[in-house]
């Protein structure tokens, strides 16, 4: 079996740690499916700012009645990378999240207020 190909600074490269090794946002949930999530109090901020870029961006290519396949050619991704982004399987890299807000024509970064806003609020309801 080959070893993965390193290319430095890429997520590849072994010495390039991701999001202070954060996991994915799915691994995160305390209850509830797949956007109507509550996280787990431990839930680390990029947890809580994937579960918000799903929302809306799921919620951007409903109301612009988008599929999943017709974002991706749109936005040159692979359809697998927006699938996986919108069900909490990967936190996008910006050069995929700034593919897709151009093609939305949309910011999907939700940016740190919102980001403290939803951690707050779900702290709350715990």
């Amino acid at each position: 079996m080959k070893a993965p190909i390193s290319h430095p600074g890429t997520w590849h490269d072994q010495g390039m740690p991701r999001s202070n090794n954060d996991k994915h946002p799915l691994f995160y949930v305390a209850d509830g499916s797949w956007p109507d999530v509550t996280l787990t109090s431990e839930a680390p901020l990029s947890a809580h700012c994937g579960l918000l870029l799903a929302s809306d961006l799921n919620r951007t290519m409903r109301s612009r009645k988008l599929s999943l396949r017709g974002l991706a050619d749109v936005a040159c991704v692979a359809h697998s990378t927006v699938a996986r982004v919108l069900n909490g399987d990967v936190l996008p890299d910006i050069g995929t999240l700034t593919r897709l807000e151009d093609a939305l024509d949309h910011q999907l970064w939700p940016g740190p207020a919102a980001i403290r806003a939803s951690v707050s609020a779900r702290r709350q309801v715990i």
